[in-house]
């Protein structure tokens, strides 16, 4: 593994940075600490979507041909890490990361002419229309029924836990056009823009107090057969190429920020015996552990960027030890915030988050979203591949399944 920065990669370093320093304003950072999600909210993503996107760097992966930035390997991570340790909003995944490359792997080029420029400017704004009340991780369990009108799919069914539908105008889903054979073979892969008639959207309210995620009710809504993307019975397909950006990422650097936090919270608290929460035994060897955890993680992330910038493949195998001990790491950075704020995690801090907010945190300002986030990393080790889906991924590769 060879993950030293070159001269070039020291100075792409830097300049994000000066772009961070220059363009994460306090007024963002405060909108961004105000947050428990997985990613931005509504106005907070349109307002840094817009700030990468004037940059050029708001499609970091994606080829210049297609608009993006084409970044190194290399490059990526080094931009994911920064804007990560600066606590920088995560743009929604759905879009930029998921339905972006699946289109440019699989769509038509109407599909990519219309919707790539669109997904890179930020007027469309996707959800995922794939989990459905009996299909979660057994996603080939679906029963979101299409079916074939003229030029149309009608469409009937629901989907569940689909992230910011109430903010999103496109949806990406998958539909059920056929019974016959495995159960695979009978999908089928739609886009749909949110305001067609019979598509209405109800709030999830989740533990954490956020509106993050919604139930999604298709009526008799009428799809173009020109909004498939592959052929009528093979979006299974299509939805395991996606499947493969939404199991990737980078998850160290937000740990890391999410452990400076829990270091920052233990130097100010105080422990029974009186010293700071930070100097007492046994809380720090929670904190060395997991920073030992973090660092093999960090490892493991750098050896799979060292295959891909010599032109190798990450792996299945990889992705899902990443996804795996990534979200582990990130649950327990989490319950160590909460243990660390000691009286301040009793009080209802949700008043004072989100970007409506208009109350201070009882207690420091930092006692506001540490709670919240507890709360919200919970479902990180389900949505994206379950933990147990990933275990067994990792035991076929062991084993040569």
């Amino acid at each position: 593994m060879h993950i030293a920065l070159s001269p070039r990669d020291l100075e792409f370093q830097d300049e994000v940075r000066r772009f961070l320093d220059e363009e994460f304003t306090p007024e963002l950072r405060a909108a961004a600490g105000r947050q428990a999600g997985v990613f931005a909210e509504g106005d907070l993503n349109r307002r840094w979507h817009r700030i990468l996107f004037e940059k050029g760097w708001v499609a970091p992966a994606w080829p210049k041909a297609h608009g993006g930035a084409e970044f190194s390997p290399v490059q990526r991570y080094i931009f994911e890490s920064e804007c990560a340790e600066a606590g920088a909003p995560a743009l929604p995944a759905m879009g930029l990361q998921m339905c972006g490359p699946m289109l440019m792997g699989h769509g038509t080029e109407a599909q990519k002419a219309y919707h790539l420029p669109r997904i890179l400017s930020g007027e469309s704004y996707w959800c995922q229309g794939y989990s459905e009340p009996g299909a979660g991780s057994d996603l080939a369990a679906l029963q979101c029924r299409a079916v074939r009108d003229g030029d149309h799919y009608v469409v009937d069914g629901t989907k569940l836990w689909t992230t910011h539908a109430h903010f999103a105008n496109w949806i990406f889903l998958l539909v059920r056009t056929s019974t016959e054979g495995k159960p695979q073979a009978g999908i089928t892969f739609l886009l749909a823009p949110m305001d067609t008639p019979g598509i209405s959207v109800a709030p999830i309210i989740t533990i954490s107090g956020e509106h993050e995620v919604n139930q999604t009710f298709f009526d008799g809504v009428r799809i173009p057969v020109a909004n498939r993307v592959g052929e009528e019975n093979q979006g299974w397909t299509v939805a395991k190429y996606l499947l493969e950006f939404e199991r990737g990422g980078v998850f160290s650097p937000r740990v890391k920020g999410l452990m400076a936090k829990v270091r920052h919270m233990a130097a100010a608290e105080r422990a029974d015996t009186g010293l700071s929460l930070i100097q007492d035994p046994a809380f720090r060897r929670k904190v060395i552990e997991l920073e030992i955890e973090l660092a093999a993680v960090e490892a493991t992330e750098r050896m799979v960027i060292s295959k891909l910038s010599a032109g190798g493949a990450a792996g299945d195998s990889s992705a899902s030890l990443l996804k795996l001990k990534g979200t582990e790491t990130m649950q327990k950075a989490t319950e160590l915030a909460v243990e660390a704020l000691g009286a301040y995690a009793a009080p209802d801090q949700r008043p004072a988050l989100g970007l409506g907010a208009n109350a201070a945190p009882m207690g420091p300002d930092y006692a506001a979203a540490p709670v919240a986030r507890y709360f919200n990393t919970r479902a990180s080790t389900i949505y994206g591949g379950s933990s147990e889906v990933q275990r067994n991924i990792l035991a076929r590769a062991a084993l040569g399944l």
